[in-house]
């Protein structure tokens, strides 16, 4: 079995218009979210064992907060370039490139690539997952090879409006 997490990025800014895409840092919302939905992570018992990133700001900077809030070492977090505004196809070329050793992968990156990914493993679930938001499936597979759609089981969707 692998357990895969899925964590949108939090809230970016738009404040200075000149900034590129990728250079976007998080607004004080996101920056608030992010460690909140990081002590959730870890309330909710997920340990990845490798979290990989969108290489853009506000996803890099969310990766950093989540991984200080589970106790994950920053050394070992993993910037991944083709996980910038990735499609799902693109998205699931990175997790199928993954060693089997890793049993827990995190992923964090940018819709509409997420939402798709997560309707990809557990269909309708969302029409959006939200800024900070995350979603944690089980799958029943050895290793990573994901293209057939395998059997997935939701662990746990939230987002920092949950109620």
């Amino acid at each position: 079995m692998k357990t895969l997490t899925i964590v949108r990025h939090a809230k970016s800014s738009w404040k200075d218009a000149t900034l590129p895409d990728r250079k976007r840092p998080l607004n004080k919302r996101g920056e608030r979210d992010a460690p909140e939905m990081g002590r959730r992570i870890k309330e909710y018992g997920i340990r990845p064992s490798l979290i990989i990133s969108s290489p853009a700001t506000r996803a890099w900077t969310t990766a950093r907060i989540v991984a200080l809030e589970i106790g994950y070492p920053r050394e070992f977090l993993h910037k991944e370039d083709s996980l910038y505004l990735a499609s799902v196809d693109e998205i699931l070329d990175v997790i199928v490139a993954q060693d089997a050793g890793f049993n827990n992968l995190m992923l964090v990156g940018h819709n509409p690539g997420l939402t798709d990914l997560v309707n990809y493993f557990v269909p309708g679930l969302t029409g959006n997952l939200p800024t900070a938001g995350i979603v944690s499936v089980e799958i029943d597979s050895d290793d990573w090879s994901l293209y057939d759609r395998p059997e997935a089981t939701l662990l746990v969707h939230d987002w920092p409006k949950k109620t």
